[in-house]
C-alpha cells in the first residue's frame, strides 16, 4: 500500500450499548490475523466485559498514553505510535469518543482521519444514538442526550458498515446475567435506558439509517445510468378504499408507493353510505386477501364524514401519506360541492396526499342530486325556478303548441322537482305552474278564470301526480338509506364476528373496537372490576356505555360520543367480547382445576414413593435402635459399631430424602430468590464433595478438573445442585466419577462454563433421557434397589434454573451419563 493510498474504514453499528459490537470487531480482527494480516489494536474499551477482553488475548495492543487532566489521569490512543508502526490494519473502538484535552485531535473519528490519510485500514465502532442527526430523535425516545456524537458524514463516508444487532428482549437478557454492566447498575438500566421500547425504537432507528445509507449507494448508480426516478424516505402509508372495483387497483398503487422505503401500508375502509365509502359498493373479502397478501391489513373505520374520519385515521395511526381514487363525480357537480379528496387536500396538514386515477371510477349520475346541497336547500328554490323556466319556453313556443302540448310541458317540470326536492317543493311547484298555465295560456288569458272545467281537471292532476311522485321518491330514498345503513351494521359484526371465529382475544377485540370507533380508550368490565382494556385509563364516568351478558358485563368507551344506531351494533359487539371475556374466565377455571389435578396427582406420587422410601430407613434405624436397647443380648464392641452405623445411616437418608422434599416445595412454590455474582468454581465444588463425602467416604477421591474457575451464580444454590448431581451418579452410575469445568461457546459466540458430572456406569436407556429430570421418576422404578423418591435430579435442575443455567444430560464416551451444568462466564471481582 503507497502513502498515496487512503486507507479503508470499516464500522460495525451498533443499536445500543452491549449489542456486541466490540466483539464483532475483535472478531473479525483474529480472523484477518489468521489470514496473516498485520493487525494491532489501536485502543479497546472491554468496560469490565469478560468476552470482550478474552477476544484481545493473542492480539498485538499498542500501549495506550496517559494524560492528566484536572487531577485525573486518562488514558488514550497513542496516535504517533500507530502511525510509527503503520499496520495493516489498527482497531480504534468508540468512533465518537472524546479525547483528552491536549491532544492533537478533539475527538478519535479525526484521529481516524489522519491514519486513513497514512494509508491505514481501520476498524472502528459507534453506537446509533451517537450519530449528530439523531441525537434530538434519541434524547426524544431515552430521555437521556448524547454529550459525545460523531458527525453522520463521517460513518457514511465509511468503505463497509456491519449493522451489529440484537433482539430487544435478549439484550434485556444478556444485561441481567451482567454481561454489560455491573451489578450495581443493572436495575437503573434496566428502568432507563435499556427498556423494551427505548430499544425496539433504538433498532428501528438504526436499520432505517442504515436504510437510508444504501439507497444513497443507489442513487449513485442510477445517476450514473441516467435513472431519474425520485427516491422517497420511509413512510406509514394509508390507503382509502370503498371495497367497489377500484379498491384493488389502489391498494396495489399504494403497496408500491409504501414498497419504496419499506413503509408500513394501512388499508383503511370509512363505513358510511354515501360517496367515497360506499358500504354496499363491493365485497370486501378480496381485498382483504389482497391486502394481506401485500403485507398490509383493512382496518375499518365508522364515521359520517369521510373526510374527517380518514384524517383522524391517518393522524392516529401516525401516517405521512393518504392515497385516495380520483372523484366519481363530474365536474359540474364539483362546482357546487368539492367533493372528499379536495376536503382531504385541504385539511391534510402534514400528510401528503395522492390522487390516483383508475379505469373503474365511473362518474356520479349528475342529474342525481339527492344528499347534496341541491337536494334540500335549493329545493324549493326550483319548485320556483322550473315553472317559470317552462312558462319561457311554452310563450317562445306558444304559436305552434295547443293547450294540451304546453300542460305536457308544465306536467315535465313538476314531475323534476318532485323527484329531486321532495313532497313539499313538488306541491309548491305543481301550483306555481298551474297558475301560470292558467293566467298565461287558459283562456281567457292574463286572467285566473278558467273557463273550461278541463282546465281544473288538468291542474288537479298535475297537483296529485307531483305529490305521489314526490312521495314515492321520498320513499325510496328513506328505504336506500335504511339498507345502507343495515348494509354497514352487517359489515361490522361481520368484521366482529370473523375476529371472534378466527381466535381473537379480549383485548384483541377491544383494540378494533377502538380502532373503528377511533374511541381514546375501551374496557370491559364486570361487577368484581376491570376485565381488559386498550388505550387509555379506564375512568368512573364513561362516553358510552353498552350492557352485555344480561348485564354481567359492561362495555365501556371513552371519546368521541356514539349515536344511537351505533349503539345498536355495539351492544351486538359488546356480547361478542363479554363472550370471549367469559371464554378467558372458563378458561383460567379450567386451567386451575387441571392444575388442581397435577397437583392432586403430585400428591399420589409423592404418597406412592414415600411409603417406600420413608418406611425403609425408618425401619432399618427402627431395628438397630430396638436391638442395642434390648437386655436380652449383649453386643461386642464390632457390633455395637455397626449397629449405630446403620443407624446413622438410615438418618441420613432420612434427612437427604425430608432435604430434597423440602427443595421441591419450595421451587414449586417460586420461592427460591438466588444472588447472583461472580463465584470461584473450585471451593463450591469442594464443598459439594464434601457434604457427600460425610455419608459417602469414596467422594472424597473424587477428580476435579477445573479448566474455567468462574462463574455467574448463587454458590450456595449450585453448591446443592452438583451434590445430587454427585450423589445420582454414585447411587445409580457407578464409583467411577469425576466433574470438569470448562470454557465453551454458545451460538451467539458468548463464552459460557460448563461444568460436567461424569459417571462411566450403564448410563441411560434413549426413551428414558427425556424424563431423568421428572419428579418422581427412577429409572428402573420397578426393581430400583436404591433410596430416593425421584427428586434428586428434578431438585438440580430446578436450582440450575434458578441460578439462569440449563442442566442437560449426555452419553459419557465409553458408557454412562454426564450431567452438563451450562451457566455464564464470570471473572475475579
Amino acid at each position: 500500500m503507497t502513502a498515496t493510498t487512503r486507507g479503508q474504514l470499516e464500522v460495525f453499528l451498533g443499536c445500543a450499548p452491549g449489542v456486541g459490537k466490540t466483539y464483532e470487531m475483535l472478531a473479525t480482527a483474529r480472523g484477518l490475523r489468521d489470514e496473516g494480516v498485520d493487525v494491532v489494536v489501536g485502543v479497546v474499551e472491554t468496560h469490565g466485559r469478560a468476552a470482550t477482553a478474552s477476544m484481545v488475548h493473542g492480539l498485538e495492543v499498542i500501549p495506550r498514553i496517559s494524560v492528566d487532566y484536572r487531577g485525573t489521569t486518562l488514558d488514550e490512543m497513542d496516535l504517533a505510535a500507530v502511525l510509527e508502526r503503520r499496520p495493516a490494519v489498527v482497531l480504534v473502538d468508540e468512533l465518537a469518543h472524546t479525547n483528552a484535552p491536549g491532544l492533537a485531535n478533539t475527538k478519535r473519528w479525526e484521529d481516524i482521519d489522519v491514519l486513513l490519510d497514512a494509508g491505514i485500514n481501520v476498524l472502528s465502532t459507534v453506537n446509533i444514538q451517537h450519530l449528530e442527526s439523531l441525537n434530538d430523535v434519541v434524547a426524544q425516545i431515552t430521555g437521556i442526550t448524547q454529550h459525545e456524537t460523531v458527525p453522520d458524514a463521517v460513518v457514511r463516508a465509511a468503505d463497509q458498515i456491519e449493522l451489529v444487532d440484537i433482539e430487544p428482549r435478549a439484550l434485556r437478557q444478556r444485561l441481567s446475567a451482567g454481561k454489560v454492566y455491573d451489578a450495581s447498575r443493572i436495575d437503573d438500566a434496566l428502568g432507563n435506558f435499556f427498556r423494551q421500547g427505548n430499544l425496539t425504537a433504538l433498532r428501528e432507528l438504526a436499520l432505517l439509517w442504515l436504510a437510508d445509507r444504501v439507497d444513497e449507494k443507489l442513487a449513485v448508480y442510477r445517476s450514473a445510468n441516467a435513472i431519474t426516478d425520485t427516491w422517497e424516505a420511509r413512510e406509514r402509508v394509508v390507503v382509502a378504499v370503498t371495497g367497489g372495483p377500484e379498491s384493488s387497483t389502489l391498494v396495489r398503487r399504494a403497496s408500491r408507493i409504501a414498497s419504496r422505503s419499506s413503509a408500513e401500508l394501512l388499508v383503511a375502509h370509512v363505513v358510511r353510505g354515501d360517496g367515497l365509502a360506499d358500504s354496499g359498493s363491493g365485497d370486501l373479502t378480496g381485498l382483504r386477501t389482497l391486502a394481506k397478501d401485500l403485507g398490509a391489513r383493512v382496518h375499518t373505520v365508522v364515521g359520517d364524514d369521510v373526510a374527517s374520519t380518514l384524517l383522524d385515521f391517518a393522524r392516529a395511526t401516525n401516517a405521512t401519506q393518504l392515497v385516495l381514487g380520483t372523484s366519481r363525480r363530474s365536474r359540474w357537480s364539483r362546482m357546487f360541492d368539492e367533493g372528499v379528496g379536495a376536503r382531504v387536500v385541504h385539511d391534510s396538514g402534514r400528510i401528503d396526499v395522492h390522487m390516483v386515477t383508475h379505469d373503474e371510477a365511473k362518474p356520479r349520475n349528475p342529474f342525481d342530486i339527492r344528499e347534496t346541497r341541491f337536494h334540500r336547500p335549493l329545493s324549493w328554490v326550483f319548485a320556483l325556478i322550473v315553472p317559470a323556466i317552462v312558462t319561457g319556453i311554452v310563450y317562445a313556443t306558444d304559436t305552434w303548441l295547443g293547450f294540451a302540448s304546453e300542460s305536457s310541458l308544465y306536467f315535465v317540470g313538476v314531475l323534476a322537482v318532485a323527484m329531486l326536492g321532495g313532497v313539499a317543493p313538488a306541491a309548491l311547484s305543481a301550483i306555481a305552474s298551474g297558475l301560470l298555465l292558467n293566467f298565461f295560456f287558459a283562456d281567457p288569458r292574463l286572467t285566473f278564470t278558467i273557463a273550461e272545467p278541463d282546465n281544473v281537471i288538468t291542474l288537479a292532476v298535475m297537483l296529485l301526480i307531483a305529490i305521489a311522485v314526490a312521495a314515492l321518491v321520498d320513499s325510496a330514498t328513506v328505504r336506500r338509506v335504511q339498507a345502507q345503513r343495515a348494509s354497514r351494521d352487517a359489515e361490522l359484526l361481520a368484521l366482529f364476528s370473523g375476529a371472534v371465529l378466527d381466535g381473537a382475544g379480549v383485548a384483541d377485540l377491544l383494540e378494533r373496537v377502538r380502532g373503528t370507533y377511533l374511541q381514546t380508550a375501551v374496557w370491559i368490565e364486570n361487577d368484581a372490576g376491570v376485565v381488559a382494556s386498550v388505550g387509555g385509563e379506564p375512568t368512573d364516568h364513561p362516553d358510552t356505555v353498552c350492557p352485555a351478558y344480561d348485564g354481567a358485563y359492561r362495555l365501556n368507551l371513552a371519546g368521541s360520543s356514539i349515536d344511537a344506531r351505533d349503539r345498536q351494533v355495539l351492544t351486538a359487539v359488546a356480547n361478542q367480547v363479554a363472550s370471549a371475556a367469559e371464554r378467558d374466565r372458563l378458561a383460567a377455571e379450567a386451567a386451575l382445576a387441571d392444575e388442581v389435578a397435577r397437583t392432586d396427582e403430585l400428591r399420589r406420587a409423592l404418597l406412592s414413593a414415600v411409603s417406600h422410601d420413608l418406611r425403609t430407613p425408618l425401619a432399618a434405624a427402627k431395628a438397630s435402635a430396638s436391638s442395642l436397647r434390648s437386655a436380652d443380648v449383649t453386643f461386642s464392641p464390632e457390633d455395637t459399631a455397626e449397629l449405630l452405623a446403620t443407624v446413622d445411616e438410615s438418618l441420613d437418608q432420612l434427612s437427604a430424602l425430608v432435604g430434597n422434599l423440602l427443595d421441591s416445595s419450595r421451587l414449586a412454590a417460586g420461592v427460591v430468590r438466588p444472588q447472583l455474582r461472580p463465584t470461584f468454581l473450585a471451593e463450591v465444588i469442594h464443598r459439594a464433595t464434601a457434604a457427600i463425602a460425610l455419608r459417602d467416604p469414596a467422594a472424597v477421591d473424587i477428580p476435579v478438573v477445573i479448566d474455567q474457575a468462574w462463574a455467574v451464580t448463587d454458590a450456595g444454590l449450585l453448591e446443592r445442585a452438583l451434590a445430587n448431581l454427585v450423589d445420582n451418579a454414585l447411587r445409580h452410575g457407578s464409583r467411577d466419577v469425576e466433574i470438569h469445568s470448562e470454557m465453551a461457546v454458545d451460538d451467539n459466540g458468548d463464552p459460557r462454563c460448563l461444568i460436567k458430572v461424569i459417571d462411566h456406569g450403564d448410563g441411560i436407556p434413549t426413551d428414558e433421557v427425556h424424563r431423568v429430570f421428572v419428579p418422581f421418576h427412577q429409572y428402573g422404578d420397578q426393581n430400583r434397589n436404591t433410596s430416593g423418591v425421584g427428586l434428586g435430579l428434578s431438585v438440580a435442575s430446578g436450582f440450575v434454573t434458578a441460578v439462569g443455567g440449563t442442566l442437560s444430560v449426555t452419553t459419557t464416551p465409553g458408557g454412562g451419563a454426564t450431567m452438563v451444568v451450562d451457566l455464564p462466564v464470570g471473572e475475579e471481582s
